[in-house]
């Protein structure tokens, strides 16, 4: 497999970033060819979206403030991110565990990171339609079949950092069931299925960095994948209660407010 970042100019809103991503590509000598995967940041589709809150004209309420106290955030911070989560389960400092479009994540994809000053980015609007959107330009654009992923990054149970998340796909499969194979021994596997997007994705990730490197674009070659159609969103998420980590932090809210 090949992964090259694809460096562009600064992403602003509204702009055409298919053409960004292709004039950068052909700047930087590499074409897009059939069954490449495009990674592109998270934060640079909504930006193009106007996915911007300005923190000034939020009004937080009182439950956003005493969270904001308790957890050393921005009371407009936290409130911009009550209104964007299912459901919020607590927090660390500078932090907060919520639900979003069916995924545990910090701060329900809301980030004072790379925003402009003064402005907090949400994650993209219609992540999954939006893939599939891209991915059918730039396959018209350049007459190439292509898979694409937008990439933001999480943090892991009881680990240190960040990695990839696969947060929307377009035109590939994104999960393999291993459940049909053997292992080595010649045992049939039983729950195993193979996150293919979100490994993508965390090789992508490791591209595009969390700073000023100003790569929100990397293009995969010989990733493997199986092409296809429009993705269901269904197909990469289990309900809380199938999931280890969700099931028992669900179990413990209820307790906690019963």
């Amino acid at each position: 497999m090949q992964l090259s970042g694809i460096r562009t100019e600064l992403i602003r809103p509204r702009t055409d970033l298919v053409k960004v991503i292709l004039d950068a590509a052909e700047k930087q000598g590499l074409e897009v060819e059939d069954g490449d995967i495009i990674a592109i940041a998270s934060k640079a589709l909504a930006i193009v979206q106007n996915r911007l809150r300005k923190l000034s004209s939020i009004k937080p309420s009182e439950k956003a403030k005493k969270l904001a106290a308790k957890y050393n955030l921005e009371p407009s911070f936290v409130e911009i991110v009550s209104q964007e989560a299912e459901q919020v389960y607590g927090g660390v400092p500078k932090a907060l565990l919520t639900l979003k479009n069916s995924i545990l994540t910090a701060n329900a994809g809301v980030d004072q990171k790379n925003s402009p000053p003064g402005y907090a980015v949400l994650w993209p609007r219609n992540p999954f339609q939006t893939a599939e959107k891209i991915r059918r330009e730039i396959s018209r654009r350049t007459g190439k079949r292509v898979g694409v992923l937008i990439v933001d990054s999480r943090v892991t149970p009881l680990r240190m950092g960040t990695t990839g998340l696969a947060l929307a796909i377009g035109g590939f499969r994104p999960v393999r069931d291993c459940r049909v194979d053997k292992d080595l021994y010649g045992r049939p596997i039983s729950i195993t299925r193979h996150a293919l997007a979100d490994d993508l994705a965390s090789a992508a990730h490791l591209i595009m960095g969390e700073s000023n490197e100003r790569t929100p674009v990397v293009l995969i070659k010989r990733a493997h994948v199986d092409l296809a159609g429009k993705i269901d969103q269904s197909s990469v998420v289990i309900s809380p209660k199938e999931c280890l980590f969700a099931k028992h932090i669900m179990q413990k809210t209820v307790k906690e407010c019963s």
